[in-house]
């Protein structure tokens, strides 16, 4: 009877050792992104250091189609994620069952696009200890700058993609306040679609870029007063963004200068750089004005703190140059510290989603013992609406300069 007892406390110590050794060491997390056209895997410690990370980019074959067909990238997700993931995990020197956790994008996104990760996940994990944390695309670019960079909560967030834009205060890891969003389509979708129109895929300078990023490299060497674009919803005194009437004003003023340039499909204007850059500065000043509002709203109700109240900026449209510019104006005029992730985290990436599950783990929030049961969300919310509440505030804009050199 003693040796046994003698036995079990030996072991009891023993295993006390090995827990105080392992929780000394750094948590590292694997994030895998696969929410829209980019297959994304990175293993991230704690201290916010990217182990490993690998990103298949599906741009190129979007770009030849046009736009994203869902099942398209369904099947490039299919094809690329496991030699991503596993080249993620080589790069950290890490296996998959040395990992504190494995984080995936569930929401929101293309539903055959998340199938992918989350299916993919639910085979990596099988017989394996490791814990599964389920995340939030937005939550996970709104948390991106804590990667980089110490940033207390609150905070404000402006998150403009080729899918969403949306205004939050972020309160915690996963306590967001929505103060409006896209009501129609994103700005990088209207970006999108204007350099489609404007068949700048066969412009020589163009042929290699996105859509977003055409315009804004042409928008360059234009002059936007040329034309005269109406900023959405100035009577609207609220934070809610829509880019679709723009995108119409922008196509009705390209098919009068294609009728008065006799210019047939798949030709440019000569004019192009000045279309660009008109609309450019107005998708950009209607993100600042609403942002403005934003900023206004959360210190009359003092949601800021007093001391280094902060804007941070991320998502794809965060790396236009230009909106940055318009956006750095609204921030100086308000007294705000503007901060944007690094360009290669803006964009969609298994390193955000990593981080995002560091966070949680951190916090203890939304940790499961395996992805089994959990279904993607291809139309998620995000954080608690108090959009009606902001709109109720009717907060009108003081005036702010927004001229810059495009």
């Amino acid at each position: 009877m003693l040796r046994a007892r003698l036995r079990a406390w030996r072991l009891w110590r023993f295993g006390s050792r090995v827990h105080c050794l392992s929780s000394r060491r750094p948590r590292v997390v694997l994030g895998i992104e696969s929410s829209c056209d980019d297959t994304g895997a990175a293993v991230v410690d704690e201290h916010g250091r990217v182990l490993g990370e690998a990103l298949h980019s599906q741009k190129e074959e979007h770009l030849r189609t046009g736009g994203i067909i869902p099942h398209v990238a369904q099947a490039l997700h299919r094809q690329h994620i496991a030699r991503i993931v596993q080249e993620a995990l080589e790069k950290s020197g890490l296996r998959a069952s040395d990992l504190s956790a494995v984080a995936t994008t569930v929401k929101p996104g293309l539903a055959l696009s998340l199938s992918v990760g989350l299916e993919f996940t639910g085979t990596l994990l099988q017989g394996l200890p490791t814990p599964f944390i389920p995340v939030h695309h937005m939550e996970a670019h709104a948390l991106t700058v804590r990667m980089v960079r110490p940033l207390p909560f609150p905070f404000l967030v402006l998150l403009v993609s080729g899918g969403h834009a949306l205004l939050a205060l972020a309160r915690g890891v996963s306590d967001f306040l929505l103060l409006g969003q896209a009501l129609d389509e994103a700005p990088g979708d209207s970006l999108d679609k204007i350099a489609r129109r404007l068949s700048l895929a066969g412009h020589p300078e163009c042929r290699a870029m996105g859509g977003g990023q055409a315009v804004e490299h042409l928008a360059l060497q234009g002059d936007r007063l040329k034309f005269n674009l109406r900023t959405p919803m100035g009577r609207h005194l609220d934070c809610n963004f829509s880019f679709a009437g723009l995108r119409t004003q922008v196509e009705r003023t390209i098919a009068r200068l294609e009728q008065e340039e006799g210019v047939r499909d798949g030709q440019v204007l000569s004019c192009v750089a000045d279309v660009c850059a008109a609309a450019q500065h107005a998708v950009c000043a209607h993100i600042a004005k609403r942002t403005h509002r934003a900023i206004l709203f959360c210190k009359a109700r003092s949601l800021l703190p007093e001391r280094s109240p902060t804007l941070v900026v991320s998502g794809g449209v965060a790396s236009n140059r230009y909106a940055r510019q318009l956006l750095q104006v609204i921030s100086d005029a308000s007294g705000l510290e503007l901060l944007c992730p690094p360009p290669r985290l803006c964009t969609d990436n298994g390193a955000m989603v990593a981080w995002n599950g560091i966070e949680r783990l951190r916090e203890g929030i939304g940790i499961l013992p395996s992805p089994a049961g959990i279904r993607y969300q291809p139309k998620a919310t995000f954080g608690t609406d108090i959009s009606e509440e902001v709109k109720q505030s009717a907060i009108t804009l003081p005036p702010v300069r927004l001229r810059l050199a495009t």
